[in-house]
This record gives structure tokens, sequence and C-alpha cells, in this order.
């Protein structure tokens, strides 16, 4: 009897240990499998803190265990932000852009392309060394208010967009300036015409109109440089470029009337 009892004993201890077992294994996974909702918003007061790379860890885990889940489309966006904090532009560019092609109905995706933009225009450093990553962004900057014109991103967009253009234009009269030395004339007026056809709105224009009239004056063509000159006058007339123009028409204006003089007597 009393081993029989021992025996009923042991099964219920090993019952109710088992049972005990299970409910912690339960309570972990459920630990372990919190809601989307909560591992993003866990992975947020990370990122606020500048925990970035648990941060990462975290939104990284919401994409695996709910991939389908709106949070871990914005997981997503978050991955490639902290890249961009980082300053890996690498990564960012690379998660940006495989969020716009996996999504392309995305409610904000125009953020996506704009941090796309960013990315490239964060690493312009001059405007002579790194034109591939002017082209970059000014494409970029371009799709942003070309897809979302009444974007709260495309303000910023087409005054980035003014800057690097004004970037490109510093090249072109850079290049410009340096053939006009030389006295490559051909060469340095389709320049600054590139700049007066690409880039009118940067503020090289006016320059890039008196470097013409130099130009043209030293290639004895007369009307053209005292037309260009005409055309920088309308346009910019208080421009110290116009001054400057003005100041060499009238001396191409004197030697002629002078010329003039000599053949009457």
């Amino acid at each position: 009897m009393l081993r029989i009892f021992s025996f009923s004993f042991i099964i219920f201890f090993l019952c109710i240990n088992c049972s005990d077992t299970n409910n912690l294994q339960s309570s972990l996974k459920e630990k372990e499998f919190d809601s989307p909702k909560e591992i993003y918003t866990e992975a947020m007061i990370l990122f606020d803190a500048q925990n970035y790379e648990n941060a990462n860890d975290s939104f990284m885990k919401l994409t695996k265990l709910y991939p389908l889940s709106n949070e871990a489309i914005q997981a997503e966006i978050m991955l490639g932000f902290i890249a961009y904090v980082k300053m890996d532009y690498e990564s960012s560019i690379y998660r940006f852009k495989k969020i716009i092609n996996k999504y392309p109905s995305l409610k904000n995706l125009d953020y996506v392309y704009y941090m796309k933009a960013m990315c490239n225009y964060e690493q312009i450093t001059h405007h002579g060394l790194d034109g591939k990553y002017n082209d970059l962004a000014l494409t970029d900057f371009q799709q942003v208010v070309k897809r979302f014109p009444k974007s709260e991103y495309a303000k910023d967009s087409r005054q980035k967009i003014i800057l690097i253009k004004s970037n490109k234009a510093a090249k072109h009269m850079n290049i410009g300036r340096f053939y006009l030395k030389e006295k490559k004339y051909t060469a340095a007026l389709n320049r600054f015409k590139i700049i007066i056809e690409n880039y009118s709105m940067t503020k090289f224009t006016p320059e890039a109109l008196h470097r013409m009239v130099e130009a043209y004056y030293e290639m004895g063509m007369i009307d053209e440089s005292v037309n260009t000159a005409s055309i920088l006058g309308h346009n910019y007339p208080e421009s110290e470029w116009y001054k400057y123009s003005y100041n060499l028409i009238k001396n191409i204006e004197e030697d002629s009337l002078l010329k003039k003089l000599k053949k009457i007597f």
C-alpha cells in the first residue's frame, strides 16, 4: 500500500513539474515573440536613445519574425535610416532601393526617395571632384519633385537641385576660365554656353555671358561680342559683369570710331 502511495505521489509530482515547465516555456515563448507593434516600439525607444546597434538588431528581428506586417515595412525604412545616420551610405542606398522596388505603392515612399537622394547629396564634397554624386543626387531629387510634387520633401528637394546645379555650373565655369586663359576660345565658349543653357538659374550666368563677350572679342567676332553684351545688360543691368562688358564694348566702339576717323583724314 505504501509503495502504491509513493508511486502515485511521484507521478503527481512529475505532472506538476511538467506543467510548470510547460507554462515557463510557454511564457518564454510569448516573451520571445512579442507582437510586431511591441517590437517596433521597443526598437524606436532604443533608436531615440541613440542605441543604434541594438535598435538595428530589434528592427532586423521584426522583419524576420513578421515580414508581412506594416511594422516590418517601417522597420526596413528605419534600417536604411540607421545606416544613413552611421554614414554607411552604400548600405543605406541599397536598403532604400530595395524598398522602392518592393513596395511601389508605399504611403511614405516620398520619404524613401528623399533619403536615397540625401545619401548621394551628402557625399558631394567638392564641385570639381565629385561629379558622380552631383549627378546621382540631382537625378534622385528630381525624382522626388516629379513623383511627389506636393510632398513635404519636394520644397527642400527643389532647393537642393539649385545647389547641385550651382556645383555643376561652377565646374564648367572653372574649366571655361582655364580655356579662356589658354586662348582656347572655342572650347571656352562651349563651357559658358552650357552654363547659360542648362544652369541659367545659378549665380554664374552673368559671368558666363561676360566671358563670352571676352572670348568673342578676342576671336575678332565683334558683332557677337556686342550682341552678347546687350543680352547681359538686358537681363542683369546691375551686375558687375555687365559693367566689365560695357567697358569692353565701349573700347571696341572707340577703336572703331578712331579707325573711321583715320580713313577720313
